[in-house]
């Protein structure tokens, strides 16, 4: 070790953040590092993953504003991709940015002690924003970490050992979270690992019944049953309406704890501020993160109604968790600022009407392109294209991001690529997007052979 030259490294770089305009040489450098350290030091197999970008010559962002990210050179990418739905609020949006910098100018982080005031309101702000008595909030970091602390918290609160999830789920790639997701190319390298789970058809309200039903007679406790209710990472996937009525029935029937997972589907994306208003549903306990946060800081949570926090807790906070991050105050400044802003701005009605302009769009080109797109799904800006196979949407990625347009296909299912921009993206940038959008369909139809 040379901690000399590791500090002479590092000056470098801090020159390279507080510059407001780099030389070519140093915009080189930058990218050459970039390539380098990503192969050497983050994961050998990152760019290699990434196919829609990697294939193409290198691209190192650097800044980003409204709808828009932008290269070290300046290359200009219409966002689609939404950092998968952290940025509902836009790039840096200088409202919930200058909040973050107040705060930053007289304290970032909290004592661990003393009592910070900017997480009471919050929770305060959430519990007036979320349906019906959601009432208590436990900050967090990440959404793996908000779902682990909503899987304890229902053992906590019902004394049930046992989780309902469905196929096709993601909540996150933790152990406990990656034991409710839905598919097995997450799951495998890792079992056993909770093991008193069971996955049952999404969508289906009956097929939840019958697992705790089965269970119930074999003396077995449920603690949760946990549901997107929009699957995200499975392709954008909208259960039949009532389906989320009928399993709040069931879970009241049978004593269980109702977990919705709104960390994407939440804040406004799907046309109204959480996707459980749609169908008037409270949850018993409901996680929230990405455009949480404004797109400029990572903050994730859970809120639950005033039952699930049982006298257990009351004598012993800390034993549900206690990150040493969750709820600091530079996070809970950006918080703060980003339901103010949604409220003032109607993030949630703008995403419901250029929702429909951008899927109006979508759906016109699978009209024209049959035998490239196989299906246009989604709510507000929270949509999906499906391709006739991973292949296709990989090379629909690749030549959108050629063109200018930032989109990437979602987790669970590879045939898909998402649509989910920030709620400050114009309609001149829809029409941008569409008309690329085709111009990267007559190429892969022709190099296809389709």
């Amino acid at each position: 070790m040379n901690f000399l030259e590791t500090s002479k490294d590092l000056e470098k770089v801090i020159g390279y953040i507080h510059s407001e305009n780099l030389e070519d040489a140093e915009r080189e450098q930058i990218t050459k590092d970039t390539i380098h350290y990503f192969d050497h030091y983050v994961s050998p197999g990152w760019l290699k993953y990434r196919k829609s970008v990697s294939t193409n010559s290198a691209v190192v962002e650097w800044t980003d504003h409204d709808g828009v990210c932008e290269g070290l050179y300046g290359e200009e990418f219409i966002d689609c991709l939404g950092g998968f739905g952290i940025y509902t609020c836009g790039h840096r949006n200088p409202e919930i940015l200058d909040t973050v910098k107040a705060q930053l100018d007289h304290q970032a982080l909290h004592s661990q002690e003393l009592l910070d005031p900017l997480r009471g309101y919050l929770a305060k702000a959430v519990a007036d924003i979320t349906p019906g008595d959601l009432q208590y909030c436990f900050f967090t970091n990440g959404g793996a970490e908000a779902v682990e602390m909503a899987l304890k918290l229902a053992r906590i609160a019902t004394g049930g050992r046992w989780y309902i999830s469905t196929v096709g789920a993601f909540h996150g790639k933790s152990m406990g979270a990656i034991s409710m997701g839905g598919k097995n190319t997450y799951r495998v390298p890792y079992t056993p690992m909770v093991q008193q789970v069971q996955h049952v058809e999404y969508g289906n309200a009956e097929d939840a019944r019958k697992a705790i039903k089965n269970l119930v007679a074999v003396g077995e406790k449920v603690a949760g049953v946990i549901v997107e209710p929009i699957q995200g990472e499975s392709g954008v996937m909208i259960p039949p309406e009532g389906y989320l009525k009928e399993l709040r029935e069931i879970c009241d029937e049978y004593g269980v704890a109702l977990i919705f997972d709104e960390i994407q589907c939440g804040m406004g994306r799907t046309g109204t501020m959480w996707r459980c208003e749609a169908e008037g549903v409270t949850p018993d306990i409901m996680t929230f993160g990405k455009a949480f946060g404004g797109g400029i800081m990572p903050i994730t949570g859970i809120i639950c109604r005033p039952n699930m926090w049982t006298e257990e807790l009351v004598n012993n906070p800390w034993l549900l968790g206690s990150p040493t991050f969750g709820g600091n105050p530079v996070c809970c400044a950006a918080a703060i600022a980003t339901i103010k802003y949604m409220i003032d701005q109607d993030i949630p009605g703008q995403c419901a009407e250029k929702g429909k302009i951008l899927k109006a769009g979508l759906e016109s080109l699978k009209k024209k392109y049959p035998t490239v797109i196989d299906d246009v799904r989604g709510i507000g800006l929270m949509l999906a294209v499906e391709f006739v196979s991973s292949d296709i949407g990989y090379s629909i990625a690749k030549g959108m991001f050629k063109r200018g347009v930032m989109t990437a296909g979602t987790l669970v299912n590879a045939k898909c690529i998402r649509f989910e921009p920030a709620a400050v993206i114009t309609e001149e940038q829809i029409a941008a997007v569409i008309q690329r959008m085709e111009e990267a369909l007559e190429e892969t139809k022709t190099e296809f052979g389709l």
